[in-house]
């Protein structure tokens, strides 16, 4: 596939571009998560109220157990960072959210057929191969140029209860909740564009998140990014430089990930996390005496069961249709 110079100048490196990427996810992550706080700070007053009351009618009366060496209960100067696709949630949320405005006719088949196969790879492989998010990033790209941000920012909250809610790992969450309930800040760190990991951290109760920055001008997007793809490199830059602006101690911080493309942020933390790993990863993670979490119910299964995982006509379609293109363009 051509190079994409027009996504950004061609004087600037790879790693120049990594590190736009991840500075500016790091600051459009922290501008939405005071809107998140304040939320979570009511449902944070609520739930204690409801818990005082309990404890009061006598509900706490067995001993509690032990405080877990970790996550640290109030070490505020720590951190946890949450991959998004297959860590958190099953599949990826680029190609939900594609499904969602497929629906809404923001395209044609022929481009839900690219996102479906790239689903259908994912699936199967239990990977994500570089060509296909490119192929996603040049369809979203192209499919949300001239749209307001509010309008996408609304639709994605519909998305989301329609194709990603039940597809969220309660072993993942649960490791989330840990940390929260710990008194820590958790982020999402996703390719996913940030107004959708956003909802998806708002309605995970999450502190914020890190995701690829669209361009927009006066509310519109452009067509263009900033920097690159929140992916791989770039997330390990995101995540530093947010912890710069926060204050943490990377080295007490930890992060979760299914994916050897994020080897480099897992090896930023001091408590590195391979949740449901790809091969690469587990071999990884079992040489360096890595933490590892697997929440899938045989593996196997997991990675085959398309027709289920997927879960409408309209994707399985387009996966036929999609593999019919993949074949020809080879």
């Amino acid at each position: 596939m051509a190079a994409l110079g027009w996504l950004t100048p061609r004087r600037r490196s790879a790693t120049a571009r990594s590190v736009l990427a991840g500075e500016a996810a790091a600051e459009a992550a922290r501008k939405t998560s005071r809107q998140l706080e304040r939320e979570r700070e009511e449902q944070l007053r609520r739930d204690q109220e409801a818990a005082e009351a309990a404890e009061a009618a006598g509900a706490a009366g067995e001993a509690a157990p032990a405080e877990p060496e970790f996550p640290v209960a109030g070490d505020t100067e720590a951190a946890a960072f949450f991959d998004l696709d297959n860590t958190v949630m099953q599949g990826a949320a680029i190609f939900h959210f594609g499904r969602g405005l497929y629906k809404r006719k923001f395209f044609q088949r022929r481009e839900l057929a690219r996102f479906a196969w790239a689903q259908v790879w994912f699936r199967l492989a239990g990977v994500e191969d570089p060509e296909h998010m490119q192929e996603a990033r040049d369809s979203a790209l192209s499919i949300v140029k001239g749209h307001r941000v509010s309008e996408l920012m609304s639709i994605g909250e519909e998305i989301y209860d329609e194709y990603m809610a039940d597809r969220i790992w309660p072993g993942t969450r649960a490791l989330a909740q840990a940390h929260l309930d710990a008194g820590q800040k958790v982020w999402l760190v996703t390719a996913a564009p940030v107004e959708t990991a956003t909802i998806i951290a708002r309605r995970l109760g999450l502190t914020g998140a890190l995701g690829t920055v669209a361009e927009s001008v006066d509310g519109v997007y452009t067509g263009r990014l900033v920097g690159e793809l929140l992916h791989g490199p770039a997330k390990a830059e995101a995540v530093r430089a947010l912890a710069a602006a926060e204050g943490l101690d990377l080295a007490r911080c930890a992060a979760y990930s299914d994916s050897h493309n994020d080897i480099p942020m897992l090896s930023l933390v001091g408590h590195p996390y391979a949740v449901n790993p790809d091969t690469k990863l587990r071999r990884h993670a079992r040489e360096r005496d890595w933490r590892l979490r697997d929440y899938r119910t045989g593996r196997k299964a997991a990675k085959v069961g398309i027709p289920a995982a997927a879960g409408v006509g309209a994707l399985a379609g387009g996966a036929a249709a999609a593999l019919a293109l993949h074949r020809r363009r080879r």
